[in-house]
């Protein structure tokens, strides 16, 4: 029998990813968030959710634009950190050495050094209670050529993502290859 938690936020893993936007005096800043996801395919948006008084927050509001910045496990201090300070405060490029790079398609900054980019524009916006979700459609994803494969597409295993787990607020590798979607599960088909 499983033990009853309560109700919490303990689904496990969430991403780890940098959410980049441009402040009130056109300043590049990125936050670390954690509750985000794919919501659409087509046509393609991922959700982010910030806090109302977070420095993020304005400024997407404002510009109706944020890009998704996945960093390689090595660049996990920098991730942690962009969490833990305010932009208000402090130029993370700066403290860093990251490089922020104007967005090609929306207004706001990616991370040159992060191997993989989503550049997304504001299409919607749902106030939740103490997070506002931000729907965001892709109109953009670029990687560097290291971690893609030879068909193309983004290699999880050459960009080395990682995962953060909320209850223990803990960063994790992610694990070894299992199997190929969409055929692992044929062993259950026609039995």
């Amino acid at each position: 029998m499983k033990q009853s938690l309560g109700p919490k936020i303990l689904a496990q893993p969430t991403p780890a990813w940098v959410i980049g936007s441009y402040d009130q005096t056109g300043a590049p800043n990125v936050m670390t968030a954690a509750w985000c996801g794919v919501c659409c395919s087509k046509p393609p948006c991922l959700t982010v959710s910030i806090q109302t008084p977070r420095h993020s927050f304005a400024a997407i509001m404002e510009r109706k634009a944020f890009t998704v910045n996945i960093a390689s496990a090595h660049q996990a201090a920098e991730v942690d950190y962009f969490g833990m300070v305010s932009g208000k405060n402090v130029d993370k490029f700066q403290t860093t050495g990251m490089t922020p790079v104007r967005g090609e398609m929306v207004d706001a900054p990616y991370i040159e050094e992060f191997p993989l980019i989503v550049e997304c524009k504001v299409v919607a916006v749902h106030d939740l209670g103490v997070h506002t979700q931000f729907v965001g459609q892709i109109m953009d994803v670029k990687a560097d050529p290291s971690v893609l494969d030879d068909k193309g597409m983004p290699d999880m295993s050459k960009i080395s993502p990682f995962v953060f787990t909320p209850g223990n607020r803990a960063y994790y590798g992610i694990g070894a290859y299992l199997g190929q979607g969409f055929d692992l599960g044929k062993a259950f088909m026609n039995t």
